[in-house]
């Protein structure tokens, strides 16, 4: 006769064996691409920041895309092949729709999402109509381990059990007769601050490596929710200008300011907004538009 503890134990150890294996390490290294867009370099541009919540709403989203008509969409929290959002590549649904072309970047794979055949990932997205010179990928060095699998856990979507890590993607961009470099940021939720500090550390490091003459857009969902201020005076101090000066608008239906877009070098700011009520994502977007300050052309590195 089995014991109830027995079946216990045997039910646990089927759920775990039922779950998704762990993808290997190279395919969360790899970037999707896709070109829809006749790409052409700009002097001014129209941009929008947005954690889109997985892509879930995703008629939504494209319709408020559709509405702005960007020039260069920073996206994070993008799904791709997610049962939570329709099993869809998000980033290559909103560049067909959108006309524009795209890289998309893992940060995790969601091990309650996917199957054996076909892993799931979250991650972020550009899309852009400007020439894309080059992508990179900064994978933190600093982390939570909150979101590792562990053996004593199911792959339940509600523990979101996750490997890989937080990242920013770093991407050259033709603009203007010369460079545009974009970093797209996703800093961690966890922790009181620490780690997103640390981890804005790193971006800040890699975009020391460019002259002071090269514009650079800083965007992304870096979680601030803590200590905006904090985040805000550090950026200053280094140079940084946010488009929305030194206010710090409401970017999330219920914690105030995580969401960013951060200008450095010759750009000038001619318009932002936070476009409240849209009802697609738990996020608001933002929506700049930035142009060329650079007396000459910026041949780039």
């Amino acid at each position: 006769m089995v014991s109830n503890t027995s079946c216990g134990m045997i039910l646990f150890a089927a759920l775990l064996c039922g779950q998704n294996a762990p993808d290997s390490p190279e395919n969360l290294n790899r970037l999707w691409k896709g070109e829809f867009a006749s790409a052409r370099p700009l002097r001014t541009i129209r941009v929008v920041d947005w954690n889109i919540d997985r892509g879930k709403r995703l008629t939504s989203v494209a319709a408020e895309l559709e509405r702005e008509n960007p020039d260069l969409c920073l996206l994070q929290e993008v799904d791709l092949f997610a049962a939570r959002s329709g099993n869809r590549n998000i980033s290559e649904e909103l560049a067909r729709r959108l006309k524009l072309n795209y890289v998309f970047a893992p940060e995790f794979q969601e091990l309650s999402q996917g199957t054996s055949e076909r892993p799931s990932y979250q991650g972020q997205a550009i899309l852009t109509r400007l020439p894309i010179r080059s992508v990179r990928v900064l994978r933190f060095r600093e982390q939570s381990g909150f979101w590792k699998p562990r053996s004593y856990l199911p792959h339940w979507s509600i523990l979101q059990r996750r490997l890989g890590g937080r990242l920013a993607m770093a991407v050259e961009l033709e603009f203007a007769g010369g460079m545009l470099v974009v970093y797209n940021a996703h800093l961690e939720s966890r922790s009181f601050g620490r780690i997103q500090s640390l981890q804005l550390d790193e971006i800040l490091a890699d975009a020391r490596r460019y002259p002071a003459s090269t514009p650079i857009v800083l965007a992304g969902d870096l979680n601030t929710k803590y200590n905006a201020a904090a985040f805000a005076e550090k950026l200053r101090k280094t140079g940084w200008r946010s488009v929305f000066g030194n206010r710090l608008p409401r970017t999330h239906l219920f914690v105030c300011s995580l969401d960013w877009v951060l200008v450095h070098g010759p750009l000038e700011i001619a318009q932002a907004k936070v476009v409240r009520g849209v009802g697609a994502s738990d996020h608001f977007p933002i929506f700049a538009a930035l142009s060329s300050s650079a007396s000459q052309s910026t041949s780039g590195l």
